[in-house]
């Protein structure tokens, strides 16, 4: 594969939420993108989509050559994927459906063409186990919305080549993301994993009576959220050392969060508890829209991008 070869034409196959997502980024960044899906509706949706996240993206900023007019749509995929750089695939989460979906990408594109997936659990190994070429495979797992959250996880196999891993990584930051390099293949990659772990916690915490569904929401999203907005937990519990950094957390605070651990919930989500979870929210978001809750989420996320942008 060419390293030198610039990442300049893009298909999106699946136009759903993330795929509509992506194809707002790419062409943001002025790259030619070309989309595909069979599901009626597909194009006027992601056209819509696109004019929609088009206002923040350009409080963002938006690159030399930035146009929606660089966007074309087809139903059919081997016309889309026809010259293109690299693909970015947004299928249904079935492996059956991933491993011939990447068998049939990977017989209609020149060997150069970077695979990714924007698969949110099943692993690359599998997606890629029918595919002549397999080592032009990865993992481009974005966290929603992708046009506005710089995180990317990128996960090769055994098959997959170091330069592939290394041309995705190097593309993904050209366009404003953040890619991290997940070196081992784990169910729900990392992100969703970390975002699984701490709502088990808050479920276990309702279930246990001991804080209302809004009350979990405010704990997370006014305490240690606004925290990781700005740094991860490793530098946090650095600056929580004191002076003494993380060499003081781990000699004196480490042993008090072990006995937190051993302490920590293992719900089931039975009928009850799903019922209780779902009042709570329906009362939490009020006569708030899912549209008016998105936009306030993603006015408040422009407003840290900009500032973290700012602090750069």
């Amino acid at each position: 594969m060419s390293a030198d070869k610039p990442i300049r034409r893009i298909a999106i196959v699946g136009t759903g939420v993330i795929g509509a997502s992506w194809a707002a980024l790419f062409l943001a960044h002025g790259l030619e993108v070309i989309a595909t899906d069979p599901a009626p509706n597909a194009e006027e949706n992601l056209r819509e989509y696109i004019d929609n996240a088009w206002p923040a993206l350009e409080q963002l900023g938006l690159s030399s050559g930035a146009s929606k007019e660089r966007l074309s749509f087809t139903t059919k995929m081997s016309d889309a994927l026809e010259g293109v750089d690299l693909v970015q695939e947004n299928g249904p989460e079935r492996p059956d459906f991933k491993i011939k979906l990447f068998a049939d990408m990977d017989a209609l594109t020149p060997e150069t063409t970077i695979l990714a997936s924007s698969s949110s659990g099943i692993p690359i190994g599998i997606s890629q186990s029918s595919c002549k070429h397999p080592e032009r495979c990865v993992i481009g797992h974005p966290f929603n919305p992708p046009h506005l959250i710089p995180l990317v996880e990128v996960v090769g196999s055994e098959r997959t080549s170091s330069a592939t891993i290394e041309r995705a990584i190097a593309f993904y930051a050209s366009i404003g993301k953040r890619p991290i390099h997940v070196r081992k293949e784990v169910v729900g990659h990392v992100a969703n994993r970390l975002q699984a772990a701490l709502y088990r916690e808050v479920v276990y915490l309702i279930e246990q009576d001991v804080l209302s569904v809004s009350d979990a929401d405010a704990a997370v999203s006014w305490g240690p959220g606004l925290r990781w907005g700005v740094m991860g937990p490793n530098l946090l519990f650095h600056l929580a050392g004191g002076q003494g950094g993380i060499h003081h957390f781990m000699e004196h605070l480490a042993g008090p969060m072990t006995t937190w651990w051993k302490d920590l919930g293992n719900p089931e989500f039975a009928p009850d508890l799903k019922e209780k979870i779902v009042q709570g929210v329906l009362a939490e978001a009020g006569n708030q829209s899912i549209d008016e809750l998105a936009g306030e989420r993603d006015r408040l996320l422009l407003g840290l991008l900009g500032l973290r942008g700012t602090a750069k």
